[in-house]
This record gives structure tokens, C-alpha cells and sequence, in this order.
């Protein structure tokens, strides 16, 4: 409507220059004050329920080392474009691009009737179509991409940001806020959805593990769901893509551990380094080596977590000979106290959220 009011406007000032009543470089100034006025007008801000998705690429900055830039431009294209693709075709409005990040808006700029039903059959597509980004991600000789996504719905900001010179549309608030922190918490192929999000839709959605997590400028813990399933507007089933205990982080801790024999504890301290961890296990870095199954034991002592923890026990599960000579083993916890568990857990999501804003 604005955008006929504007054309109009300039039509009517071209006709005035054209008969003699208006000088041609008056009408032009006028022209431009016009759209100029129109458009400021079209940035005035209103606040409205939008349904927020946001996803994000797991570890593409370490896939993208081993390719060369434009490779990695041409393959991120290709993803962009299939993603797009479906984003539009559920009614979403993109907001930005941000690097391998999408942002997408249902319920902005134009209201739509069933903003959550949309975002989530378009999350569960997207994740589908990642079946076929991988297959010519292996035709050009890639390694598979894991996305995770997050969802929330809320009332937001909405309007024209920037200046004169440079402005563009988008969102902004505490909503927006909170659907980056979940996804940052999403695993690789998953789908987690806010509260508000999961109250509103679960009449019609299947969600799996429930996990609870202290995010920052909130006081109380957020809850966030996992999304299975859908049966809006069609049934659709959310790809599997792994195994997945819950978010891995890069951590460089020392790590002192004894091997045991049979059910007995080993008296030698071994040496090692943890270089990620998560809630169930961390990968350990050692010059030690040692056997796939093996059972080790450690005191996990971390001034970050503000205690220390109980012994824990953990599971070997595969050796990985390193360039440098020794072994990388990948570690599953296998007897931990509670209050270890709770604590481990905290320090993972507390490092979650500093990677956000």
C-alpha cells in the first residue's frame, strides 16, 4: 500500500513538471523527499508475535580448513540455496545470512495464520534435505555437515534498522536473544524448541529428551524441547542423524588417571590432557596406551566448577594414533555421582553460552 501511495505521489510530480507548473529539477527534489518521507515512515518499529528459527552448521569452521575457500564458498552456496528454498516455501522471511547461520522470521514482515506450525514442518524439512547436502557434499569429497536448529516464539521488535544510507528490515528483543541460546545448545541433527514455543504447539508435535539449562539475562533455568515430530500440517518425522548425549566443548584440562585391572584400581597415575567434554564423556588427549575398552579412574578437580568432584568411572571406546605420537581417546562416563553429573553439566552449558552474546 505504501509502495502505490509512493509511486502515485511520483507520478503526479512528474505531470506537474511536464505541463510547465512544476520545473523539472523542483519535481525531482520533490521526488526524492517524497520516497525519502515514505520511507521513513515505513521504519517506524511496532512490536508483534514472531515465531524465530535460527540454525547453525556444527564445527564448519574446522570442515572449512580442510578445503580450499572457494570450495567451501561453492559447497556453503549450495546449502544456502537449497535451505532458502524451503524456508520460502513455508512462508518464511529470512532475515539474515550469518556466515553458515541462518536466521528466519514467520509472523514478519506479513502476519501468517499458523507462524509455529510453519516453523516447525520447515525445521524438520530442513534437517531432511541435510540427507541431501551430504550426498553431494561427498561427491565433491567432504565430510558430512550436521546442522542444529532452535525455535522460539515471542513478541519482538519489528521494523526498518539502520540510516538513510544503509537500512534493512529485522527483529530485535529478549526473544531473539533467547532462540540463539537455544540453538547454540542444539546437537548436531537436532531440533530444539523454547517453552513458549513447545506450550503452543504440543497438540499436534511428538519431542523427545527435555533439557534444562541456566542461560544468561534469565533467572530461572530454560527448558527446552526436542522436536521429533509433527503432524501439522502433514506428518513429519525428524531425522536421526547419531548418537547424541548433549553438546561437546573445547576445554585444555589436565587430567591424572589410573587403569583398572579386572575391579581392582591400578596404583600408577597416568597422565593426560582433556581436550572436550561433555555431559557423559570427554576426549583425552595421552602418551599412555592404552586399549579400546579399557576402564580408567580420576578425581575430575576443576577450580571453574567451584568444587571437586568424586572419583568417576569411564569406558575407552576407541584409540586415535595423533600426528604428534600419542593416542586420542574418546571417553564415556560409566559410574558418577549425581552431584558430579550436575556439576559436569553445568560447566558445559556455562561454556555453551559464552560462545553467545
Amino acid at each position: 500500500m505504501k509502495q502505490i501511495h509512493r509511486q502515485q505521489l511520483a507520478e503526479r510530480l512528474l505531470a506537474l513538471a511536464e505541463s510547465g507548473a512544476l520545473q523539472q529539477s523542483d519535481a525531482r527534489a520533490r521526488i526524492a523527499d517524497v520516497i525519502d518521507s515514505v520511507e521513513h515512515a515505513d521504519a517506524a518499529a511496532d512490536l508483534r508475535r514472531v515465531t524465530i528459527l535460527l540454525s547453525d552448521l556444527r564445527g564448519f569452521t574446522a570442515l572449512a580448513e580442510q578445503h580450499s575457500a572457494l570450495a567451501m564458498v561453492e559447497a556453503l552456496n549450495r546449502y544456502l540455496a537449497r535451505m532458502t528454498e524451503i524456508i520460502l516455501r513455508w512462508g518464511g522471511a529470512i532475515d539474515k545470512f550469518m556466515g553458515d547461520a541462518i536466521m528466519v522470521l514467520f509472523g514478519a514482515p506479513e502476519a501468517l495464520e499458523d507462524d509455529i506450525v510453519s516453523a516447525i514442518a520447515c525445521a524438520i524439512e530442513m534437517q531432511i534435505a541435510m540427507d541431501e547436502i551430504n550426498a553431494d557434499n561427498r561427491q565433491h569429497g567432504m565430510a558430512p555437515w550436521f546442522m542444529g536448529i532452535g525455535i522460539n516464539t515471542g513478541e519482538v521488535v519489528a521494523g526498518q534498522l539502520g540510516s538513510r544510507l544503509h537500512s534493512e528490515y529485522t527483529v530485535i528483543g529478549d526473544q531473539v536473544n533467547l532462540a540463539s541460546r537455544i540453538e547454540a545448545h542444539s546437537l548436531r541433527g537436532q531440533i530444539l524448541l523454547s517453552e513458549a514455543t513447545w506450550r503452543q504447539a504440543q497438540g499436534f508435535i511428538e519431542t523427545g529428551d527435555v533439557n534444562e539449562v541456566s542461560v544468561k539475562g534469565k533467572r530461572e533455568t530454560v527448558r527446552m524441547y526436542e522436536l521429533q515430530a509433527t503432524h501439522r500440517p502433514h506428518r513429519l518425522v525428524a531425522p536421526k542423524r547419531e548418537i547424541r548425549n548433549s553438546p561437546r566443548v573445547e576445554v585444555d584440562m589436565p587430567l591424572v588417571f589410573r587403569r583398572l585391572k579386572g575391579k581392582a584400581v591400578g596404583t600408577r597415575k597416568l597422565d593426560g590432557r582433556i581436550t572436550d567434554l561433555s555431559y557423559g564423556g570427554m576426549f583425552v588427549r595421552s602418551a599412555v596406551a592404552l586399549q579400546a575398552f579399557d576402564d580408567i579412574c580420576f578425581a575430575l578437580s576443576l577450580s571453574l566448577m567451584g568444587r571437586e568432584l568424586t572419583e568417576i568411572y569411564a569406558k575407552v571406546l576407541r584409540v586415535v594414533p595423533l600426528p604428534d605420537g600419542q593416542f586420542g581417546y574418546p571417553v564415556e562416563f560409566t559410574a558418577i555421582e549425581a552431584k558430579a553429573q550436575q556439576s559436569i553439566k553445568e560447566f558445559v552449558d556455562g561454556i555453551v553460552e559464552l560462545g553467545r552474546p
